[in-house]
């Protein structure tokens, strides 16, 4: 093989593995490690525990365990953190949003509860987010 044909076989398998990666890149996969992973998880966007009163409960007792409260104030009416009971949300008020906003956290105060939350109690806890300020939700204010 000639110096010239090594030299374009090289630049092309060079251009092919620099296609690879700008797609792996891209996708948002992260490029294959030496050893075998197994592949996260794929967190649903539709909530399987929506309007399921049990896992409004849980996820009351979640937000309680959790002291959200301290936060987002006694029963969800705003603290330090914003009201979860009203209708104005930065971040959007759909299911995927609120766990996106748990999960991920967000600029400015809210801490990403994905390493400490199953992707379950996170969906419970949009639950009884969703719940407030319905009369479904367990343990509402009195007046």
């Amino acid at each position: 093989m000639s110096s010239a044909s090594r030299s374009n076989l090289i630049r092309l398998i060079g251009l092919i593995s620099l296609v690879g990666v700008l797609t792996t890149a891209a996708c948002g996969t992260p490029p294959p490690s030496g050893g075998a992973t197994a592949p996260a998880p794929v967190t649903p966007i539709v909530n399987p525990y929506a309007r399921n009163r049990a896992a409004m409960a849980e996820g009351r007792q979640l937000f309680v365990r959790f002291n959200c409260s301290g936060c987002h104030g006694g029963r969800a009416g705003g603290g330090m953190g914003p009201s979860l009971r009203d209708v104005d949300w930065i971040y959007g008020q759909n299911d995927a949003h609120i766990y996106s906003s748990i999960s991920d956290g967000r600029a400015h105060g809210m801490p990403a509860w994905q390493p400490r939350l199953t992707s379950d109690q996170i969906w419970k806890l949009v639950t009884y987010i969703q719940s407030l300020r319905t009369r479904n939700e367990p343990n509402p204010p009195s007046g």
